[in-house]
């Protein structure tokens, strides 16, 4: 028994330290706009590890992409829900949301300036590898970071969930980052750009990848946007997991 009780405790002494899941609130600035991000990392280990952005759906940085950061983080990614509106705003309803989503839609080169500032924090972040960065994004953050792969950024992937493909800037040239799109097959939103999408990424020699799940219509990853596909909004929880999994896998491929 005492040699059983030593070896047990030579495992516990020898083993990582548990899983401490930090989280912190970052403030920065684009010019006088004052924005406010959200950085998730484990801290139970020491290690330099890949970065990931987490771009917000259209009503703004709240309890969604705050989730997605935490799942990344307990992953073991340090990652970073960045602001694109500002400190504080946040939609109540989707009028709001499109009108604060729209300014950057008519904009894109805004629309690049804040991801890309988003990015520069996360480098900062406890244990990031800059030379291991993605971003992914949900709706508009979809869009968001397919400006940033289409910009040239220096990320090694980004993932789009049922984002909104068409751009008035489309890429000129191959873009830096591997490009993971998901949408819902049925999302009357979004699918009709997929060809002009496709055309660009074959034009500049894209490393890109297309996948369209099925019964599946806009924010199909959201819960909360109910199960009513007929609303052009839904959650599918068979996309939402295997586009997750799909996820992992692309992380494992360009950040081995």
């Amino acid at each position: 028994m005492k040699t059983l009780c030593a070896v047990l405790a030579a495992l516990v002494l020898a083993a990582p330290a548990l899983a401490a899941l930090k989280s912190k609130a970052v403030e920065y600035k684009d010019g006088d706009v004052v924005l406010q991000g959200f950085a998730y990392w484990d801290d139970g280990f020491k290690d330099k590890r890949p970065g990931v952005l987490v771009a917000h759906e259209w009503y703004g940085n709240g309890a969604y992409s705050k989730r997605r950061a935490e799942m990344l983080a307990k992953m073991g990614y340090t990652a970073f829900a960045l602001d694109m509106y500002g400190k504080g705003v946040y939609a109540t309803n989707h009028e709001e949301a499109g009108k604060l989503a729209g300014a950057f839609f008519n904009d894109r080169a805004a629309m690049r300036r804040r991801a890309a500032l988003g990015v520069e924090e996360l480098k900062k972040l406890p244990y990031v590898d800059p030379a291991k960065l993605a971003a992914i994004g949900y709706c508009f953050g979809g869009t968001t970071v397919l400006e940033l792969a289409r910009m040239g950024a220096d990320l090694k992937g980004v993932a789009s969930f049922h984002g909104n493909l068409a751009t008035p800037s489309p890429a000129t040239e191959k873009p830096k980052a591997k490009i993971a799109v998901f949408q819902g097959a049925d999302d009357k939103m979004t699918m009709p750009a997929v060809p002009a999408f496709e055309d660009e990424m074959r034009k500049v020699g894209a490393d890109w990848e297309f996948t369209a799940y099925g019964g599946a219509v806009h924010s199909f990853t959201v819960e909360e946007a109910g199960s009513d596909n007929s609303k052009g909004m839904a959650y599918n929880k068979e996309a939402d997991e295997r586009s997750w999994k799909a996820l992992q896998d692309f992380f494992a491929e360009i950040f081995r």
